[in-house]
């Protein structure tokens, strides 16, 4: 069965090699996708071709590519193997693409997922050129069924120039209903409201829309979505897992929070997926989720009845988990809702709802100042993503982290973080798998004595702590957060010396 049933654009069906002509040099494209779910599959490997051809011509052929977040191999891979991209935004994982942004070649803009869009309305960007979004299907009157992820999809139909269109048979036909689409935005200061106040709650509709006289291409795919694998859960996540579970516990008992919690969310990775785990092994049901990405471990809590549904903008599935999911997808209607990221990750809602945010890190200093993106200063990994969103904003958040990395020789706890995302002032709770620091009505002073016996690796304690009481000693005038600036920064500079970082 035909997935394109609106007359108008039955008539622009093409190749993904004709409509790629359609992107000219210097232009902004927003492109679909959001952690490997949702991308377009074959409009990047055509329009890279394109590039390389106008390379070897000796034309200098790059863009500006926009996204809801990390994509592909075949998405941001191949355009960045073509040299293609000038500026990228807003979040990234690929590791050739990001070789290149800290080679310099490409400008990387790591906005905060929330500010994307409404960035892109305030004029911040300038003009998008083309969109090239993937959707699941074409409805007659022109409205589209959106795919396995919604990212910033509204906003790239709304504001691009020209629009092209793959239609993914791979997608289950069966997605509509799926997705809640918010159209009530207004410019400040004519902002009003958002009206919601249960994660589940709808407030759009279950369709994008497009001015289809903007729609210049529409392309037939037939292939999966970036399904990554995870790990299964280790001794050292499992260990982090317990002590955030643990303390959750605590809470309830304490009366700060409902023994059914308050909406949960989750970043995306191996140890993430760990955590969800652990919740399904603990004594907590009837959750709800208002997070980013659903993944594996979260289908597992709503087969379970641990969580009774779930609110996101996109799937981050193993193949396992496609398959289940897909298999069992009349099961999951009306528990899990796909909307924009900007009102996944909308901090009006966030602390509206009270969530629960749990985020890894590369590293943590002994005040609570946390690194998301950089390694040693000035090395991005991939970025900062939703995970400033949700701390800012959150009824309650943790930050989540094995204590060391490279194999012992790097601890995650130092003296001064070497990149700060996000400042001791928005931390609530630090977990490695050696325990767990509550921070909160905490000074500095005691933030850093709890931080280092409760996180820090043995290895690394004695250590931690004399850097610690040397500076309140030589600093009688500097002891609220006392530091030796140049040993805090030299505990970074020996890993490079050393290359264990490399």
């Amino acid at each position: 069965m035909t997935r394109v049933t609106c007359p108008v654009l039955t008539q622009r069906l093409t190749t993904a090699e004709a409509a790629a002509e359609l992107v000219r040099p210097g232009d902004n494209v927003g492109i679909s996708g959001f952690t490997g779910a949702g991308y377009p599959k074959a409009l990047p490997a055509a329009l890279a071709a394109r590039i390389q051809a106008a390379h070897k011509r000796g034309e200098d052929f790059r863009i500006g590519l926009w996204s809801g977040a990390s994509t592909a191999a075949s998405a941001d891979g191949v355009l960045a193997e073509a040299h293609g991209i000038a500026t990228r935004l807003p979040y990234n994982s690929d590791p050739t693409l990001r070789r290149l942004i800290n080679a310099g070649e490409v400008d990387y803009i790591d906005a905060h997922l929330s500010h994307s869009a409404q960035q892109m309305w305030f004029g911040f960007y300038g003009d998008l050129d083309v969109a090239i979004v993937e959707v699941t299907a074409i409805l007659p009157g022109g409205l589209l069924v959106p795919s396995s992820s919604v990212g910033n999809n509204k906003t790239w139909l709304e504001q691009a120039r020209t629009v092209i269109l793959e239609v993914n048979d791979w997608q289950p036909r069966e997605l509509e209903g799926f997705h809640d689409i918010y159209y009530g935005s207004a410019m400040p200061p004519h902002r009003l409201p958002l009206m919601m106040t249960e994660p589940m709650q709808r407030i759009g509709e279950p369709y994008l829309r497009v001015d289809v006289d903007k729609v210049a291409a529409v392309v037939r795919t037939d292939a999966p979505d970036r399904n990554s694998p995870f790990d299964p859960p280790g001794e050292t996540s499992m260990a982090i897992a317990g002590h955030l579970v643990e303390f959750l516990g605590h809470e309830v008992r304490a009366g700060r929070m409902p023994a059914t919690l308050l909406p949960i969310q989750s970043g995306v990775g191996n140890t993430a997926n760990a955590v969800l785990a652990g919740l399904g092994d603990s004594e907590f049901t009837g959750l709800t989720a208002f997070t980013e990405v659903l993944q594996d471990a979260m289908l597992d809590l709503l087969d379970s009845g641990t969580l009774r549904a779930a609110s996101a903008t996109s799937f981050g599935l193993s193949n396992e988990g496609v398959r289940r999911f897909i298999d069992n997808i009349a099961s999951y209607k009306g528990r899990i809702l796909l909307r924009s990221e900007a009102i996944s990750n909308h901090p009006e809602l966030i602390r509206r709802l009270g969530v629960i945010a749990m985020n890894g890190m590369l590293e943590a200093d002994i005040y609570g100042n946390v690194n998301s993106t950089h390694v040693l200063g000035s090395e991005i990994m991939n970025g900062i993503g939703g995970s400033g969103d949700f701390a800012r904003n959150a009824y309650l958040n943790f930050f989540l982290s094995p204590s060391t990395a490279k194999s012992g020789a790097v601890s995650a706890i130092v003296p001064m973080v070497s990149h700060v995302d996000h400042t001791e002032h928005d931390v609530h709770v630090l977990v490695t798998e050696q325990g767990l620091a509550d921070l909160r009505g905490l000074s500095p002073r005691n933030r850093a004595t709890r931080i280092i016996a409760n996180c820090a690796h043995p290895d690394y304690r004695d250590e931690l702590r004399d850097y610690h009481d040397r500076a309140w000693r030589e600093r009688p005038t500097a002891r609220h957060t006392p530091h030796l600036l140049g040993e805090a920064l030299g505990w970074h500079q020996r890993y490079l010396d050393t290359g264990t970082m490399r």
